[in-house]
């Protein structure tokens, strides 16, 4: 039985699937963790779920910005966009057990007897793994339910970028989803900056990736990652695995097996 991580699909289902035989995935035996974005940008979102959720007693998935907003536009609260290759998923029949088995999935996955961590953008520097925890599972808590149309409207009012003890409790869900989906960069106070995409070289000082700024994380655990792909070719420290290849912008889709800690790649598809 083996261990793999992957993120950011982002609807590229062709490349999964050669990837995942290239590594002789086993879905009877193996386990797939997945660290968010499985839409959006590619061309085939609706494929890419359909299969994981086919798989879902063997996947482990952490939402990420992009999977929040396909619900986001599903609901109505954000407008569809061309960019977002959403309108097959949007015309499907299966929409609604897909979306609500979507808004049933974590914003953070914690695998104690093997010290793993695993979100979408990361865990903010300013949480402990308890207070990850508790503030994750209340994301999921509203998300998971039946009134989650009138929660995500209010969780896109307003952009809460640092964490205090003394946010509401609407302020708190805001900063989580932040820090969890969308986070990158921090300044040194560990306040987040979202203006910033690009590769570490090219930001202007004070701001640092939000994995080089003091955390309270312990280092035995290895923290997965994706929704970063301007990553690549920069060192990352231990005990870091950034796993967004950029495969939506022609790159690559990576996947890491956790048992021999070997990485495997599947370039970009380019169509006739």
């Amino acid at each position: 039985m083996s261990t793999y991580f992957l993120s950011d699909i982002h609807g590229c289902y062709k490349e999964l699937k050669i990837l995942l035989k290239k590594v002789c995935f086993n879905h009877e035996k193996d386990n797939l963790w997945v660290a968010g974005d499985l839409v959006s940008r590619g061309p085939d979102s609706l494929k890419v779920l359909r299969y994981l959720y086919s798989l879902r007693n063997k996947v482990q998935i952490v939402l990420g910005n992009h999977d929040i907003n396909l619900i986001a536009v599903h609901a109505g609260v954000k407008k569809n966009k061309k960019e977002n290759y959403f309108d097959e998923f949007l015309s499907a029949s299966d929409r609604f057990e897909l979306i609500n088995w979507l808004r049933c999935q974590s914003l953070l996955k914690i695998d104690k007897k093997r010290n793993i961590i695993m979100s979408h953008a990361g865990i903010s520097p300013q949480w402990n793994i308890s207070m990850a925890k508790i503030y994750t599972s209340a994301f999921e808590k509203c998300l998971s339910q039946d009134n989650y149309v009138d929660f995500l409207k209010r969780i896109y009012a307003h952009n809460i970028d640092f964490w205090s003890s003394h946010l509401n409790q609407l302020d708190q869900l805001r900063y989580t989803f932040n820090a969890c989906t969308r986070m990158r960069y921090c300044y040194p106070d560990s306040r987040l900056n979202m203006l910033y995409k690009t590769s570490p070289k090219l930001v202007p000082f004070p701001l640092q990736p939000w994995f080089l700024i003091p955390s309270q994380i312990p280092k035995i655990y290895s923290i997965f990652f994706g929704h970063w792909s301007s990553l690549k070719g920069t060192h990352i420290p231990k005990p870091f695995f950034s796993l967004d290849g950029g495969c939506c912008w022609g790159e690559e889709l990576m996947i890491f097996r956790w048992e021999d800690k070997k990485w495997f790649f599947q370039s970009f598809i380019h169509n006739d």
